[in-house]
């Protein structure tokens, strides 16, 4: 999704049960931890001949809902993972070209299109995965004027720990591809944080709001963050 601490697709096992038995375009699109309430695609304010960018886009389950549900110029489904690309090819290339799978690092990917898109978006994606020192600022150059970059991230770690105080990742644990035990970097970062380094960005007009998690096992809190790019 972003950026890992090995070399190794850490992203290799994730979701490979779903596209087995699930090939059909999302009818919905959460934020919430659960994807089952709460916020839909409206946060992301008008989408139609518009750019989008789903940062850390996974299989492109939700970028695929965009493309079928609205009516966007273009989604560019990005992700560094190749086991998560080539599930996202295999699902949704008939949503060529509108939709456009990208299997690229995300900081990398941001850089080059300076000033390229009027929405990008992460749904526990790329956010959570890549140090938001360099994420958030080449967000912030990739967007137009006026543009809107929104998030949805964990608002405390899945044990119930509270989010860091300040810019400090948790090693969390993966899987390697070969089943063998590996460690990757995630920010779950206090409400604060998150908006002193979108405003460090250059980003404004920074909202927030948590969306309480259900009963389920494992459920967590969701934090739902939209910033703007000075028009």
């Amino acid at each position: 999704m972003g950026q890992v601490t090995a070399t190794a697709d850490l992203w290799y096992h994730y979701g490979r049960t779903r596209h087995a038995a699930d090939r059909a375009v999302p009818d919905a699109f959460f934020w919430n931890w659960g994807q089952d309430s709460g916020p839909g695609t409206e946060v992301l304010g008008g989408l139609d001949d518009r750019v989008v960018g789903d940062l850390g886009a996974g299989a492109a389950r939700h970028a695929a809902h965009l493309t079928a549900r609205r009516r966007p110029a273009r989604v560019d489904a990005i992700d560094a993972s190749p086991a998560q690309h080539a599930m996202a090819t295999d699902l949704y290339s008939h949503l060529a070209p509108r939709l456009h799978i990208v299997c690229a690092d995300v900081v990398h990917h941001l850089r080059a299109t300076v000033g390229t898109y009027d929405v990008l978006y992460s749904v526990f994606g790329a956010v959570d995965f890549t140090d938001p020192r360099e994420l958030l600022p080449a967000a912030a150059a990739a967007l137009r004027p006026g543009g809107r970059l929104v998030f949805s991230t964990l608002a405390h770690y899945l044990t119930g720990a509270p989010a860091q105080p300040d810019v400090q990742p948790a090693d969390i644990h993966a899987r390697a591809p070969d089943g063998g035990s590996a460690t990757m970097r995630r920010w779950v970062l206090q409400e604060h944080v998150w908006t002193k380094l979108l405003d460090q960005a250059g980003l404004t007009h920074i909202t927030t709001e948590t969306v309480p998690g259900n009963d389920a096992p494992r459920a967590a809190d969701t934090l739902l963050v939209i910033a703007h790019h000075p028009s």
